[in-house]
Formats: structure tokens, C-alpha cells, sequence
């Protein structure tokens, strides 16, 4: 009998990382015999894993998830220390050996691995015909939702949508038939899903949601459908309509406690767990701070100079930002406060303040002047959609669909109202009303998980960015072909396993 595997399976079962944390989880949850589906609880497994296999380190669980998005203008790394990963993308010259990438690519194959189970075998389990097609609308929106960042992030994937022979190298799918998968994924999972709001699962909310910024990506390069301008203001209208999110949580506490009001979609973490999340604290922390206790930061992610200066002069900012840096004195008691650019700081640049506490301090503890305890694992939630994602989604389509509206101005309003800021000035013209809400989008999600990035890459923006760089900043190698460094190389290792793929330009 001819054995058959979803999706690369003995390739993605050999690529987890050796450093990954021990996890609890039910192994049966990755079996893939079709005879192993039985009961809801099964189902249940396999549902879990998926969630793990994204989440945990290895996938998108620390720093590595976003290491190709360096590119972008708020994203920056130490200039020395072990960051060479990170550092060699903030300066365009990551190449396809770059072992932190690895699991930009690892994390949502090994979750399309699992969706496929799911989606292949709900159907035959015993069970009532809601909680089944609650499970499969959870595995069609992960398949969407990994589909998409893959080919946002590496261009052309295979479109593997069920069972394969584990000897078959499958072709690199063309850009827009993955697009075509994603937003069918995120259609069928629409019509599976139901409206509740339940912490860490998808809605049909977070369906149209996500599906509204395919359809908002989709109208940039590479594909430039600008018919889907329209498309992506309907699903986001369908959302604000919903009236089910709002903003009235306040800015910093987003970061600092899980699933607000705003969150749409979240993953979620539990250190006791064995999955934490290490994107919080540690990383976002100078390596010039050190605690009480001697724990310390490690100097991993912080904005570039230019992006923190020109950020508008509002709370949103004074929330976003680090800008005085605690120096520990020999006492190791007392702190010296310091400005960011202090020629006492090791990279003289501010840092992200909004993620330092992790969920409500198991990040960093800190007072006005002391420094307590720095910790690298937390519980915190990532959130993936945040309703704001939404709102300035609608702005933009709306008024590159047709000119800006008044709905146009009330969505981008509401984000501007809560960062502090007035309402945006009447009457711009379409392309001058696009670039506000991109801006907006700039700021609102400043270091979240590549938002920056991918309208970076959509709108063709690297030129714009690099003249603007500061000449500080890790240096790019003279004669880097910018128009190249849109997508990342695919990995070295997936290269030898395939060889009839081509290499993505410029690698």
C-alpha cells in the first residue's frame, strides 16, 4: 500500500529546532492515518496541534518569526553580538543558509501539515455536524492564514491542499494561484465558523478580517488587482458593522494584557505550559539595562532612528517608545537615567517600550527608576488581527475604490482619536488620503509582526525608506539591487530537497 503524508511530513517533523522548549501536547494530535479520527476529542488533538506548531519557538514564538522583515524601517538590531541573523537582513543581504529564518517557513508549513489532517478527516468523525465544522473552520482559517504569510514572505509555495506521496517534490506554485487558496481557505471558513468570541480561536469576524487584507495586498504589487480595492472594503465594512470590537482599550495596555476588546485574533501562550512567548521583555530590553537581580536585557529588536523620529507627537508614541534608558550603578540598586542617544548607551537608539512588560510584568518589572527583574519567557498573547488592522484597512480601500468618504475619515478617525491625535485633514486627494492611513499604520503597528514590512513591500517602498535611512544604522553593501529584497530566499535546506526549484532573484 502506497503511504501518504500531508504536506512534507518527515521533512517538517526533521526541522525543529534542538533550542525549542518541551511542550504539552497530545501526540495523537499529529497522527495522520485517516483511521485514527474517531471521536471529537481526536479532532480536538489535532485542532490543538496546529495552534502549537505555530505558536511554539521554532515557529512564531520569538524573534526568528519576523527575521526577513528587518528590511523594514522599524525593525532594526544590535550592530555586533550574536544578531547576525537579524542584522544581515536589516542591511539587505540576508541569504538562504540564514538559520533564524527558518522559521518564517517552518512554523506555517508544519500548521498547513496539520490543517490538511484536519480538513481530510473532520467529516468522519462521530460528533454533531457544529462542533465538526467548528474544528474545519479552524483549519481553513490557519491554512489562510499560513498560505498568506508564506507567500507574502517567500513569493511562489506549493499549493498543497491534502495528502501527498512522501517522495513527491511538488512544483512552486505561481503567486497568484496561492492567493486564490487563501482566499478560498478564508471563504470556506467564513461560511464554517460561527460569531462567538472565544480567546485564541477565529471567528467569522477574523475570517473577513484577514480575507480584507489579502484582498488590501492583493490590489499591491505583486498582483496590482486594484478591483480588490473594493473587495477588501466590503469585508472590513462587514466587520466595523458587526460593532462587536472597539478601541476603548487603552494603547499600552494592549501589550500589556491579553485579548482585548480589540483583539480579533490572537495566539495565545502559558510558560507553565511549556509554550511561552519570548517576542515580549528580553528581547526588547537595551543590553546597557540590568536589573536587581542581575537579569539583563538582550539588545535584540528596536526601531531605526528615522521611523522613531518621525513619529507623531502623540500619546500613542510617548507609550510606543523607550526613550530613557535605567543604567544600574555599582550599588546595583540605583539607576541612572539616561537619554537614548546618551554616549553612555551601547547602540544609542530608543527602543520598544510597548513590549518590555510582557502580560502585566512577567516581562520586565520595573518603577520609574529602578529596574526589578528581566525575563525573556511570558504569557503574553500575540495578537495577529487587532481591530484597528481593520479600520485602516476599510480607509484605505474605500478611498482607493473610489476617492476617500466620510466612512473613509470616520474609520482612520477612530484609530488617530485614541493615539491622541486630531482628525485627519479634510478634502486630501486619493493617493495623499492613502499615504495618512499608511503612515497611521506605520505607527499604530510600529515592530508588530511585519505589518510595516508588507506595506513596504506592496506599495514598493524600499527606495523611499533606504534614502531616508539614517547613516547610523547597519550599513547596506554598496550596489544591493533593492528591487530584489521584496521577498526572502527560500532556505537553503528546502533548496537541496527540491532541486528542480529556482532560487528567488538576488540569492
Amino acid at each position: 500500500m502506497k503511504t501518504t503524508y500531508s504536506i512534507l511530513t518527515v521533512i517538517l517533523s526533521m526541522m525543529i529546532f534542538a533550542g525549542c522548549q518541551s511542550l504539552t501536547e497530545d501526540p495523537k494530535g499529529t497522527l495522520t492515518p485517516v483511521t485514527y479520527f474517531k471521536t471529537q476529542s481526536d479532532l480536538d488533538a489535532s485542532v490543538a496541534a496546529m495552534y502549537i506548531r505555530l505558536a511554539r519557538d521554532g515557529g512564531w514564538g520569538f524573534t526568528s518569526k519576523e527575521t526577513s522583515y528587518f528590511g523594514s524601517d522599524d525593525y532594526t538590531t544590535d550592530p555586533g553580538l550574536n544578531k547576525q541573523d537579524q542584522r544581515d537582513f536589516d542591511k539587505l543581504a540576508g541569504g538562504s543558509t540564514n538559520q533564524s529564518m527558518v522559521a518564517e517557513w517552518q512554523g506555517p508549513w508544519e500548521t498547513i501539515y496539520q490543517a490538511n489532517n484536519v480538513i481530510e478527516n473532520y467529516s468522519k468523525v462521530s460528533s454533531t455536524e457544529e462542533l465538526k465544522n467548528a474544528s474545519a473552520g479552524q483549519a481553513y482559517f490557519l491554512r489562510g492564514l499560513c498560505y498568506y504569510y508564506l507567500v507574502r514572505t517567500f513569493g511562489p509555495v506549493p499549493v498543497i491542499l491534502g495528502s501527498i506521496d512522501v517522495n513527491d517534490r511538488p512544483p512552486r506554485d505561481e503567486v497568484s494561484k496561492v492567493y486564490e487558496a487563501v482566499v478560498s481557505d478564508l471563504q470556506m471558513a467564513k461560511t464554517l465558523l460561527g460569531t462567538k468570541l472565544e480567546q485564541g480561536k477565529p471567528n467569522r469576524y477574523a475570517a473577513s478580517s484577514l480575507l480584507a487584507d489579502v484582498y488590501l495586498t492583493m490590489a499591491g504589487w505583486p498582483l496590482n488587482k486594484v478591483e480588490n480595492y473594493a473587495l477588501a472594503a466590503s469585508e472590513a465594512k462587514s466587520v466595523i458593522d458587526a460593532n462587536v470590537y472597539n478601541l476603548n482599550t487603552p494603547y499600552d495596555k494592549v501589550f500589556t494584557t491579553n485579548n482585548s476588546t480589540e483583539s480579533i485574533f490572537a495566539l495565545q501562550y502559558n510558560i507553565g505550559g511549556g509554550l511561552p512567548n519570548r517576542r515580549f521583555g528580553s528581547s526588547n530590553v537595551p543590553l546597557d539595562e540590568v536589573a536587581v537581580d542581575g537579569s539583563s536585557g538582550w539588545d535584540d529588536v528596536y526601531p531605526e532612528i528615522t521611523f522613531f523620529e518621525n513619529a507623531p507627537k502623540c500619546t500613542r508614541t510617548d507609550l510606543t517608545f523607550y526613550t530613557t534608558l535605567k543604567l544600574r550603578q555599582p550599588d546595583k540598586t540605583t539607576f541612572k537615567l539616561v537619554p537614548w542617544s546618551s554616549a553612555e548607551t551601547h547602540a544609542q537608539h530608543p527602543y520598544y517600550k510597548k513590549f518590555r512588560a510582557g502580560l502585566n510584568g512577567d516581562g520586565v518589572k520595573e518603577t520609574d527608576s529602578q529596574l526589578l527583574s528581566i525575563q525573556p519567557s511570558t504569557n503574553k498573547a500575540t495578537d495577529i488581527i487587532r481591530y484597528p488592522l481593520v479600520l485602516l484597512c476599510y480607509a484605505e480601500a474605500s478611498a482607493m475604490a473610489s476617492a476617500p468618504t466620510a466612512d473613509s475619515y470616520a474609520a482612520i478617525n477612530l484609530v488617530r482619536k485614541r493615539a491622541g491625535l486630531p482628525d485627519l485633514t479634510p478634502g486630501l486627494s486619493q493617493t495623499a488620503f492613502r499615504d495618512a492611513v499608511v503612515y497611521e499604520r506605520a505607527y499604530e503597528f510600529a515592530g508588530e509582526f511585519g505589518v510595516r514590512w508588507f506595506d513596504i513591500v506592496r506599495l514598493q517602498m524600499l527606495p523611499q525608506i533606504i534614502a531616508a535611512r539614517n547613516p547610523v544604522e547597519n550599513p547596506i553593501p554598496t550596489g544591493t539591487n533593492i528591487s530584489q529584497k521584496y521577498i526572502a530566499p527560500i532556505p537553503y535546506t528546502e533548496m537541496v530537497r527540491n532541486p528542480e526549484w529556482q532560487q528567488n532573484a538576488g540569492y
